[in-house]
């Protein structure tokens, strides 16, 4: 069984070493952090504990803090430590998903007591998940990255394959698929899970600066260099670091990377002292990196190096049947989220979403489903309304893939080929569904003699 975590995260030092010190006496396990951004490298989907953090912090505050943790998991308890005239803040905080919040000053009793409730809250939601994969229900994975095509049940076989692994893994997706959730889900199904996940843009990062960010330097190193400072590198010992857009390294870093890769040690600017470095290496890039290394902006021993195991995230435009049940779903996470009443979306709405174009994919589709949410799309009064008692969200899935595929079915004149290829699913995974939804069975008989499709 994992050990229950409590991640306590305040900027004033002294209040952080004195909390935590008392809650260690009442048995829990405390990480502290001074910085919200700092700890929520430690969250993930499977994060089995609770997260404690003052609601006024300097960069990240609590509230910003609580949203990221909900983007990540929504069931991860957040306590929220307020001061007296914070009071409003934290029962908005809790309306928008907090678990609960705590006034200064408090006592270690009434702090453990919220603690315990926390956990044992979270022990019973990790359990069901645990459950319903057992049950063949749907499991986190899923969960992350809905989907019936074929492309995205191949994708999460090999998810499942490769994350247990340790291996070094190349991830490749347009902007919006969810590279950065298929890293996470990787880090979450490897021994690492609960050691930092270190998520490093290359593309933002000044090409002065990023020798120092990524290895660190010593004192004296350059202009400025005080004291000296650890890179995003040793940061993440013990866990997983994340390169996005790694196409955009400057050719000359590339190099030195390579090096990383090769020995698995860093070099601090400024230092002559190796440092060893037990990380796992995940990177993402929106197109082949095949394509940087022919035009000679990457290299390739680099390349050959780093994908180990390759994994594709599909675009929509290449799943366009899981378009009605992602938004369904990105929907409902927005109203919980938001703290809404969940909304009923018409048929024709749905079917609208399938045809249309997404180029920003999965983003632009949350960021759809949240407009929706918030009343803020101008359709939304005329396509969505209040849930009403007793709708099922399956109902309203099934009758809307039985609509798809006769619309298909017909306008292929019946053709089965074309219309399991233009839905991105497998000719038996059609079969099954026509014979489901009760559609002409004929046509399958058709298909499989070769008379219905010119097989």
């Amino acid at each position: 069984m994992i050990e229950s975590r409590v991640l306590l995260v305040d900027d004033e030092e002294e209040l952080r070493h004195s909390s935590a010190q008392a809650l260690e006496l009442a048995g829990f396990r405390v990480e502290t952090f001074a910085s919200a951004e700092r700890a929520l490298e430690f969250i993930g989907f499977s994060f089995p504990g609770v997260v404690i953090s003052d609601i006024r912090m300097p960069g990240m505050d609590g509230m910003t803090f609580l949203q990221r943790i909900r983007e990540i998991d929504v069931e991860v308890p957040v306590i929220l430590v307020t001061g007296h005239g914070d009071v409003q803040l934290a029962v908005r905080a809790m309306r928008e998903g907090a678990y609960d919040f705590v006034e200064k000053p408090f006592t270690a009793q009434m702090l453990a007591g919220t603690i315990r409730r926390a956990l044992d809250w979270r022990a019973l939601v990790l359990e069901n998940r645990r459950l319903k994969a057992v049950a063949g229900k749907r499991d986190d994975i899923e969960q992350r990255l809905p989907g019936r095509s074929q492309v995205m049940v191949d994708l999460r076989y090999r998810i499942r394959a490769i994350g247990a692994s340790d291996a070094d893994t190349l991830i490749i997706g347009e902007t919006g698929v969810g590279k950065e959730v298929v890293a996470r889900t990787l880090h979450d199904l490897s021994a690492r899970a609960n050691s930092p996940f270190i998520a490093i843009n290359c593309a933002a990062l000044p090409e002065n600066l990023i020798e120092s960010e990524l290895f660190g330097h010593e004192p004296g190193a350059f202009p400025g260099a005080i004291r000296p400072r650890y890179g995003k590198f040793e940061h993440g010992r013990g866990g997983t670091i994340l390169l996005d857009e790694i196409g955009s390294m400057p050719i000359d870093l590339q190099a030195k990377f390579l090096r990383v890769l090769q020995e698995r040690v860093i070099t601090r600017l400024g230092s002559n002292e190796v440092v060893p470095l037990d990380v796992r290496f995940i990177a993402t890039n929106k197109v082949d990196l095949e394509l940087e290394v022919a035009a000679g902006r990457f290299r390739p021993d680099l390349l050959y190096r780093l994908n180990v195991a390759t994994l594709r995230v599909p675009p929509l435009a290449q799943r366009r049947a899981d378009i009605p049940l992602l938004f369904l779903q990105l929907a409902r996470e927005s109203a919980a989220r938001y703290g809404r009443d969940e909304v009923e979306v018409s048929q024709n709405m749905l079917a609208e979403m399938a045809e249309r174009n997404w180029p920003g994919n999965v983003r632009e589709l949350r960021n759809a489903a949240e407009r929706l949410v918030l009343g803020l799309d101008s359709t939304s009064s005329e396509t969505a309304s209040p849930m009403t008692t007793g709708s099922r969200l399956a109902d309203k899935v099934a009758a809307f893939e039985k609509g798809l595929i006769a619309n298909a079915i017909a306008a292929h004149g019946g053709a089965l080929k074309p219309v399991y290829e233009s839905l991105g699913i497998s000719r038996k995974t059609l079969y099954e569904k026509m014979q489901k939804f009760g559609l002409d069975k004929k046509l399958v008989a058709a298909d499989l003699s070769g008379d219905g499709d010119g097989l």
